[in-house]
């Protein structure tokens, strides 16, 4: 027996070894046709509206702030906050010398004590008719034009100490203890950091299509955070160089947003029509996306392209066609060629 194999051609002694090797792949064929279906649920390719979201840039910044400029020329004598200072409405900021107001202040006061005393003493005349009217009306006069002057030294001398106007943190100092103030200079900055706005620049074309109050999604990736804001503000023109107009968004608090974070803001732009299929029908596989197609009563294997997800449905770029019916349960280890069972 062995003398008649070692004499067989090899040509037919390969083809021996190929039959013999298909064998097992043939078995294992047969099998997985014989088996028992796959009880699965299935879902229609459906063409849908979906909305076309897109982004726009934007900035947080505080909804209340405020730049603290000096009204009178002097010195900075006493400045006890640094950047980062948590100050509470009427806290001190700033103390500025003011020598020449003091004095027009000192002064003014002198001038209305002696105002009034002129007019107490022709008032007591004209009550013994050691006076006339038109006397006591002069001192009178007098005494409201000292009086004025004195308010006003009194309101200068005010503005030589500075004080918060509300609630905040400072986030700008731009000078120190013995620089000079000049009626006009920005000496520091605050912000009231619980209550956060977003601006943003929206194009034309999409302005008219937001109003007031509406809830807008903002992504703020430096921070980890997605968050709804709240429409609040919308420019009634439009910049010309740029064709867009400004609009502001109300965020609730957030501990972990600061003024100054950029954002992105999602807008609605118009809907369009998109071949949509429920998420659970598709199969991750690596890179690659796979839907199984319920084809007489098997399942057959298709790569797909997706697009945007939304409300558990996703969009099929290619690899489908409306009216196609997929599986969207017990998909997982399915093959090519699956024997199927639908159910509701």
């Amino acid at each position: 027996m062995s003398h008649t194999l070692h004499r067989l051609p090899l040509s037919l002694f390969c083809l021996i070894l190929l039959a013999a090797s298909s064998f097992p792949a043939l078995t294992e064929t047969r099998n997985k046709e014989a088996a028992a279906p796959v009880a699965v649920t299935v879902a229609k390719v459906s063409e849908q509206e979906v909305p076309v979201l897109i982004e726009v840039a934007g900035t947080l910044q505080a909804a209340e702030r405020a730049s603290i400029a000096a009204k009178v020329t002097g010195v900075i004598t006493r400045m006890p906050v640094v950047l980062g200072s948590t100050v509470k409405a009427g806290d001190l900021l700033a103390a500025i010398s003011a020598e020449e107001i003091a004095a027009r202040l000192n002064q003014a006061e002198a001038q209305l004590a002696q105002a009034k005393r002129n007019l107490e003493r022709d008032q007591n005349l004209l009550a013994k008719s050691a006076a006339t009217p038109e006397a006591v009306k002069s001192m009178t006069d007098q005494y409201n034009i000292a009086q004025a002057g004195y308010r006003e030294a009194k309101t200068m001398m005010g503005y030589a100490t500075i004080t918060a106007p509300f609630d905040g943190v400072v986030t700008r100092k731009n000078v120190n203890s013995g620089d000079l103030a000049t009626p006009g200079t920005i000496l520091l900055q605050i912000e009231n950091n619980r209550t956060l706005q977003v601006t943003t620049a929206v194009p034309e074309s999409l302005v008219l299509h937001i109003r007031t109050g509406d809830v807008l999604t903002v992504k703020v990736e430096a921070a980890g955070v997605v968050i709804q804001g709240t429409v609040s503000e919308i420019a009634p023109t439009v910049d010309p160089n740029s064709r867009t107009a400004p609009v502001v968004l109300d965020l609730p608090a957030n501990p972990n947003l600061r003024s100054g974070q950029f954002a992105r803001i999602v807008l609605p732009g118009k809907s369009s029509k998109a071949l949509m299929v429920p998420s659970s029908a598709l199969v991750p596989s690596g890179q690659m996306d796979r839907v199984f197609v319920v084809e007489g009563e098997r399942a057959r294997l298709r790569l797909v392209r997706t697009g945007l997800s939304l409300n558990g449905m996703t969009e099929i770029l290619t690899g489908l066609s409306a009216g196609e019916t997929v599986v969207t349960a017990n998909n997982r280890l399915l093959v090519d060629g699956q024997p199927l069972r639908t159910q509701p």
